[in-house]
């Protein structure tokens, strides 16, 4: 029963996903210019339009991947899984209908199934960046999924 969990680190420089809404993309523009001093001791990346938009405005560097409505919510999903990317900040327009809904709510779920923190808005993107957490490394335990589905395969 032990290794049904696993224990995994955060690293004190830590992979953080950007991500806006077109409402939310200037919010989140400002948002890292006010924060800029911690953002650049970090990796940074993000949905295509928005990444462009963040290094055009701040000068910085952010790896953009495709845009939300082109995948980019699902590549960024993707490097959740592949342990690359620990930290999300995500200004979402909850009163916006979005044509890409589905991927947006695969990308919140992916990233709760690894416990990944996620800001949803700038209060909690605060909070989270003024951690005392963002300094220093943070161990966290999921569900070891490799056994699972191993113990899931025997089953079927």
């Amino acid at each position: 029963m032990e290794d049904k969990f696993i224990t995994l680190t955060i690293q004190r420089q830590k992979n953080i996903a950007l991500i806006a809404h077109d409402n939310k993309k200037a919010e989140l523009i400002e948002w890292c210019e006010q924060h800029k001093e911690i953002l650049k001791q970090h990796f940074l990346c993000g949905t295509g339009t928005t990444a462009r938009m963040i290094t055009d405005k701040t000068n910085l560097p952010v790896r953009g991947y495709n845009s939300g409505p082109l995948g980019g919510d699902q590549q960024i999903g993707a490097k959740i899984v592949e342990g690359k990317i620990d930290f999300v900040i995500f200004f979402s327009d909850p009163l916006e209908a979005q044509p890409h809904d589905p991927d947006v709510k695969a990308l919140l779920r992916i990233a709760q199934v690894y416990d990944i923190p996620i800001a949803n808005n700038k209060a909690t993107a605060d909070f989270m960046i003024t951690s005392t957490y963002m300094d220093k490394e943070y161990d966290h335990t999921i569900i070891n999924f490799k056994k699972s589905i191993t113990e899931r395969a025997k089953t079927l």
